[in-house]
């Protein structure tokens, strides 16, 4: 038995030193946690109560219950003219960075951001900081806080005098925590450095409702939506009619085979690739001037930086008295209008845009330059290009104008009048001097077609003989022939597309960042 009390004894003392352990362990915890205790005594920590709570967390799910009396101002409001007040803000949370005692992060509204900080002090606690700091980006968020003026700008933010000093952070909707790309990401300037992440455009158009939250969308959709606003405005002062045109139609608006066959009850139709037919049928209806704005779709299978299937058109068509110069002078106004117009009231927009897509400023002459086809071709023969009169400007021999018009005159504007007749659909009416031209033109903008018109055929029987010229099946158009049977006046027009002339105007590289969702022979989502 003499072992067996041995073997108690040496057990007795290895328990006597693990306790031992222990209660060393546990006083230094104890000491620790009191040490923390007076730390935070006044730094909103009290006993280990969370002094900010109901000043932070997820809101229940707003259902229309209430309406609360307060006021929640956007985020361009917030100025130094704000400075010390006390202020209820709602955006997304764009970034977040916790340092210590702090938690800095970047509210995002639109095209504007500021600078929000929560700090612990007697009313925040590091539980605060804590939950702000693990909100995901993108959630939308409430926040009220002091507008604090800042010693130094801050350049990051469009808000560069003021910060945000939160004192209540709230969720309203939470981002998924994986999100598929990130804003900070998708702002990023092309070109930079290769180190920091960038997104590619198939993830731009893949996840588009993220991508147009960076402030450089914002910027370019409200500029685009500026140019149809300045269309509107110069056309209705001017007596025009804005009308609204079928797309649903019976055969192709015209002509050729890109067209989009649709199923119609028992029968096909397709989707108009022009306004054409009914902006002339409304001029045969008296209206005199019209325009419209809408979806326009060409079943062309290219896939270049400026074309697309589906695209937003701006049409015009109003008859003159004698001459098509009267309609040119017009559109020429209508354009000057509209790049002015841009100018002046959307500078903000071309800036912040500016800093992702860098470009030259937009430049155009009043009134704007006007040459005839035949200059433009002498002018590229002149820098070394072989073609003939007859031929129509292939898209390099367009670009080289451009840069030649821009060298020469200063203007990435300009008119180029009288094409051959050869090159134009069959409606266009000829020269009366020299049937070899046309009365036709075409407005460029950097280098590129943005407009095509011309005085139309307004004689029945003039233009059928021009449709059988072109070996065009009489009946398949009788519906448009007949349209000026009782009676037509002189008349022309022409189109745009609303994204190509964005596109141009801000110097962009692809249209896809001027087409709020695309379509193009590899794209027809989201």
């Amino acid at each position: 038995m003499e072992g067996t009390g041995e073997v108690e004894g040496a057990m007795s003392k290895k328990a006597l030193k693990k306790q031992q352990k222990e209660a060393e362990k546990a006083a230094k915890k104890a000491m620790y946690k009191k040490q923390e205790g007076k730390e935070n005594e006044g730094e909103g920590e009290d006993n280990g109560k969370d002094v900010s709570e109901g000043f932070y967390g997820v809101m229940p799910l707003i259902q229309s219950k209430e309406r609360l009396d307060r006021r929640v101002l956007a985020l361009k409001e917030l100025t130094p003219d704000l400075a010390d007040k006390k202020v209820w803000v709602r955006a997304r949370l764009q970034t977040s960075r916790s340092k210590g005692k702090q938690c800095f992060f970047v509210l995002r509204q639109q095209k504007w951001t500021v600078q929000a900080i929560v700090s612990v002090g007697e009313t925040v606690s590091k539980q605060m900081i804590k939950f702000v700091a693990g909100v995901n980006k993108e959630s939308i968020i409430d926040v009220e806080g002091y507008v604090r003026t800042v010693p130094k700008k801050i350049e990051s933010c469009t808000q560069q005098d003021v910060e945000l000093h939160a004192e209540q952070v709230w969720i309203v909707s939470s981002a998924s925590p994986r999100l598929p790309l990130l804003v900070e990401d998708a702002s990023r300037p092309e070109g930079t450095d290769d180190s920091l992440a960038t997104v590619s455009q198939d993830t731009r158009l893949d996840n588009r409702v993220i991508d147009l939250r960076t402030t450089t969308n914002q910027a370019i959709f409200r500029l685009e939506a500026g140019v149809c606003k300045l269309f509107r405005e110069i056309l209705d002062d001017q007596g025009f009619v804005e009308i609204h045109t079928p797309k649903i139609i019976s055969g192709a608006s015209e002509g050729g085979a890109n067209v989009f066959e649709v199923t119609y009850f028992k029968t096909k139709a397709y989707l108009a690739q022009s306004p054409q037919l009914y902006k002339q049928m409304c001029i045969s209806a008296d209206f005199e001037k019209v325009y419209t704005i809408g979806g326009v779709f060409r079943a062309e299978d290219s896939n270049t930086h400026r074309h697309l299937t589906e695209f937003v058109g701006a049409d015009i068509e109003m008859c003159f008295n004698y001459h098509y110069h009267e309609v040119i002078d017009v559109l020429d106004q209508l354009f000057v209008y509209i790049f002015k117009g841009l100018r002046d009231r959307y500078s903000e927009e071309i800036t912040t845009v500016g800093r992702q897509y860098p470009a030259e400023p937009f430049k155009f002459l009043e009134p704007s330059l006007r040459l005839e086809y035949k200059e433009g071709v002498a002018m590229l023969r002149e820098a070394g290009v072989e073609m003939g009169d007859d031929e129509d400007l292939s898209t390099p021999n367009e670009k080289l104008l451009g840069r030649l018009v821009r060298a020469k005159y200063d203007t990435d504007f300009f008119i180029l009048d009288k094409f051959p007749l050869a090159v134009r659909p069959f409606y266009t009416m000829p020269d009366p001097f020299d049937k070899k031209w046309s009365n036709s033109y075409d407005f460029f903008m950097r280098g590129e077609e943005i407009m095509s018109g011309a005085q139309r055929i307004h004689d029945p029987e003039f233009l059928a003989e021009r449709a059988t010229h072109h070996k065009i099946d009489l009946k398949s158009i009788e519906s448009y022939i007949d349209a000026f049977k009782y009676g037509a006046p002189p008349h022309a027009g022409g189109g745009i597309g609303l994204e190509r002339v964005t596109m141009l105007y801000l110097g962009l590289n692809n249209i896809r960042k001027s087409s709020l969702f695309p379509r193009d022979p590899k794209r027809i989502t989201p």
